[in-house]
């Protein structure tokens, strides 16, 4: 089974998941945007193994201390997709803008629609997801009926579209093209406040519920 801690990192209270097999104590750290020494201790605490870094997307508050864990850990950095290219060169001097010392990354590997990712013997799919930024993605476990959306959805709202690449048509088509269809009964980890359904939001969720978007 596919089981995750989630931990609250940086000033802006972004939601850094430790995805882990809990047959092999294998895990992935995603997003992790800040904070990195409380991630590695809570691995570290639960004996976890950290096999690589996830990234939905190229935002400080989630991809601002992936290169440092990155290097003490000796892990790779896979995603997000290429399209955010522009923002993780501009970590550092984002960094510099909001206080959080921060290095450019360079990921071990880009993230595309239909690719997948492996942790222990649990599988993540690949979803673009664009519209926050132009190269967001998440991740899924249909097994586990688990999604980790970064600032795609939250619980009540949405990620913001006036940031540089972010586009609110988008933002709003990857919700109902590729997120509704994975089912009604999935849990999913925003990047920011508490975890929710996609039932729940379908029939409550002010921008996106099936009677604002006419799928009623």
């Amino acid at each position: 089974m596919l089981k995750a801690f989630i931990q609250p990192v940086t000033p802006f209270q972004q939601n850094s998941s430790i995805l882990y097999c809990d047959e092999t104590k294998k895990c992935a750290i995603v997003d992790p945007g800040g904070d990195i020494e409380l991630l590695m201790n809570i691995a570290k605490n639960n004996k976890l193994i950290p096999d690589k870094i996830l990234l939905t997307h190229g935002h400080i508050d989630h991809a601002g201390g992936a290169t440092e864990l990155s290097e003490i850990l000796n892990v790779e950095i896979h995603g997000p997709h290429k399209e955010d290219k522009f923002l993780l060169d501009e970590l550092q001097k984002q960094g510099e803008m909001f206080g959080l010392p921060s290095k450019n990354c360079h990921p071990h590997e880009w993230l595309n629609e239909g690719d997948v990712i492996k942790i222990g013997n649990e599988v993540l799919e690949i979803f673009f997801c664009p519209g926050h930024t132009p190269g967001h993605i998440i991740f899924f476990s249909k097994e586990n009926n688990l999604a980790v959306v970064g600032d795609v959805l939250f619980n009540g709202s949405i990620g913001r579209t006036d940031l540089p690449g972010g586009n609110f048509d988008q933002l709003i088509n990857s919700v109902k093209e590729k997120l509704w269809p994975l089912g009604n009964n999935i849990d999913f980890i925003p990047g920011h406040g508490p975890v929710s359904t996609f039932e729940a939001e379908r029939a409550n969720n002010p921008f996106v519920s099936d009677k604002v978007l006419g799928l009623n």
